[in-house]
C-alpha cells in the first residue's frame, strides 16, 4: 500500500473539515478517532488498503504543551508506518492557540521527527472566509484580532499577525513569510522564495492566500515537502497532484435513520447564532447550567428525561452555549478549565444517552465537545460523507450505542456554519 497522505488534525472537527475537503477533491478518507495502537515498526494496517489518505484525530489543541507534541509525534509515526508520502498538521483556521502553543511546539517537533527543513504555513481556507493576506489572517472583511475570536473562551486571538504568532510559540525555528506577490509569479514565484527562506535558516513560513487558486499554486509548491501545516483549506489542491478528481461516489453514507438531536457545548459567535435560530424556530431546546453542574446537580440526567418523550416528534437539542459576557462570568466563578470539564462530561453523557435512547442522527457543535462525546461513545474512526456546509460534512460510524446499523454524525467547529445549519443539517438526511 502507498498512503498518498497521512494527517494530523488537532480536534475532531477539524479533523471532519480536513477529511472533506479531500473527499470532495476525489481522495478517499478513513478518519481515526486517536492513534492506533499499533508501534511504529509494525507493518501497514490492512484496513487502509483501500484507501488515499488517514485522517488522525487528536484531542490536542488545548492539551498541555508536551502532551500535544507526544501525540502529534505518535500519530506521524504511526501514519509513516502506513506508508505516508506527506504529512498534513490539521490546525484550526482562525489558528486558534496561546502564546505557548500548541501550533508552534508541535509543528517544530514534527519538522525535526521527519528529518525534514522547511515547512508552509496556512489556516487560509476562502470558502469559509478565512483570508491570508502580508500574513495577516483576516474572517471575513475582519482581522483575526477584530473578530469574536479576540473573545474565544480558551485560546483568545489578539493578534492577526501569524509570523508574529508563529514565531512565539517556536522554541529554535525562525518563521518567515510567503507573500501575495509570490503568489501571483505561480509556483515558480513560490518555490523561489522558499529556497530563499530556506538560505536565510527560517524553518517555517506564513503563506498568504485568498483564492482557492492561490491554495492551489501552494499545494503544488508544497509537494516536495515532508510536512505542511494548515487548515483544511490547502487539500483542495492536494487529490489532483495524484490525479485524482471529484467523485460523488467517495461521499455516499449508508441511509439515515432514527432520532436526530443536537448536542451543543460551543460558546462561538456562529453557533449563538445556530443556537438562538432553532428555538425561534420552534425547536426544543434544553439548557445546561455550569454553575448548576457544578453545585451538584445532574443535569445530563434531567436532560435526558427531557428529551426522551419529545424524539419521536423531532431534532431536540442540548446545549451549554452562551454569549461572552456569561462565560467570562461563569470562568470567573469556576475557573476556565473546571468549566470546561463540566460542561464536556455533562454533554458527553448527554450524547451516550441519547443514542441509547434511538438517536441514529447526531449533531455535535464545539471542538472540544465534539471531542468529548466521541470518545464517550467509543467511535474509533468515520466514513466522511457529503457536505452540510463548507467545513462540516455527516459522516457514519459504528459505536456499541448505536447498535449494528451506525450513527450518522456531524461534528460542527463552533465558527462554522450559516445560521440555520441545524434545521438543514437533518433536511439533507431526509428529517
Amino acid at each position: 500500500m502507498t498512503l498518498l497522505l497521512g494527517c494530523i488534525a488537532d480536534d475532531f472537527t477539524g479533523a471532519t473539515d480536513l477529511a472533506n475537503n479531500l473527499v470532495r477533491a476525489g481522495m478517499r478518507v478513513t478518519q481515526l478517532i486517536g492513534v492506533p495502537g499499533a508501534s511504529p515498526g509494525a507493518s501497514p494496517d490492512a484496513s487502509m488498503t483501500d484507501v488515499d489518505a488517514v485522517v488522525v484525530a487528536l484531542k490536542s489543541r488545548t492539551a498541555p504543551v508536551a502532551e500535544a507534541v507526544q501525540q502529534s509525534l505518535a500519530a506521524s509515526r504511526w501514519l509513516c508506518a502506513q506508508g505516508a508520502g506527506q504529512i498534513y498538521f490539521k490546525v484550526c483556521s482562525t489558528f486558534d492557540s496561546t502564546p505557548r502553543g500548541n501550533i508552534g511546539p508541535a509543528a517544530e517537533a514534527l519538522l525535526a521527527d521527519l528529518g525534514a527543513d522547511f515547512a508552509i504555513v496556512t489556516p487560509a481556507f476562502p470558502e469559509n472566509g478565512r483570508t491570508v493576506f502580508k500574513g495577516h489572517l483576516f474572517v471575513g472583511d475582519q482581522l483575526l484580532s477584530d473578530s469574536s475570536m479576540r473573545q474565544h473562551p480558551l485560546t483568545p486571538m489578539t493578534d492577526s499577525n501569524l509570523v508574529r504568532v508563529l514565531q512565539a510559540q517556536l522554541a529554535h525555528g525562525t518563521c518567515g513569510l510567503i507573500d501575495h506577490r509570490a503568489l501571483a509569479r505561480g509556483v515558480a514565484g513560490v518555490t523561489e522564495r522558499i529556497e530563499v527562506l530556506r538560505l536565510e535558516g527560517c524553518n517555517f513560513a506564513i503563506a498568504d492566500a485568498t483564492t482557492d487558486d492561490d491554495l492551489r499554486i501552494l499545494a503544488r509548491a508544497a509537494a516536495g515537502l515532508r510536512l505542511v501545516v494548515a487548515g483544511s483549506g490547502l487539500a483542495i489542491g492536494i487529490p489532483a497532484l495524484h490525479g485524482l478528481a471529484p467523485n460523488a461516489q467517495a461521499a455516499q453514507l449508508p441511509p439515515a435513520t432514527g432520532a436526530c438531536a443536537i448536542v451543543s457545548g460551543s460558546c462561538s459567535a456562529a453557533t449563538n447564532t445556530q443556537v438562538a435560530a432553532f428555538i425561534a424556530a420552534g425547536g426544543d431546546a434544553f439548557a445546561l447550567d455550569p454553575l448548576r453542574l457544578a453545585g451538584g446537580e445532574d443535569l445530563a440526567a434531567q436532560a435526558l428525561a427531557w428529551a426522551a418523550p419529545r424524539l419521536p416528534k423531532g431534532p431536540v437539542l442540548v446545549y451549554a452555549t452562551a454569549e461572552a459576557a456569561a462565560v467570562r462570568a461563569v470562568q470567573a466563578a469556576l475557573g476556565a478549565e473546571r468549566a470546561g470539564a463540566l460542561v464536556e462530561a455533562a454533554l458527553a453523557r448527554v450524547a451516550v444517552g441519547l443514542v441509547q435512547g434511538g438517536v441514529r442522527q447526531l449533531l455535535v457543535a464545539g471542538g472540544e465537545t465534539s471531542g468529548a462525546c466521541v470518545q464517550a461513545l467509543g467511535i474509533e474512526r468515520m466514513r466522511i460523507g457529503p457536505q452540510i456546509d463548507p467545513g462540516v460534512p455527516w459522516c457514519h460510524a459504528a459505536s456499541a450505542a448505536s447498535g449494528p446499523q451506525g450513527l450518522h454524525l456531524a461534528l460542527k467547529s463552533g465558527n462554522f456554519g450559516a445560521p440555520d445549519f441545524f434545521h438543514r443539517a437533518f433536511a439533507m438526511l431526509g428529517r
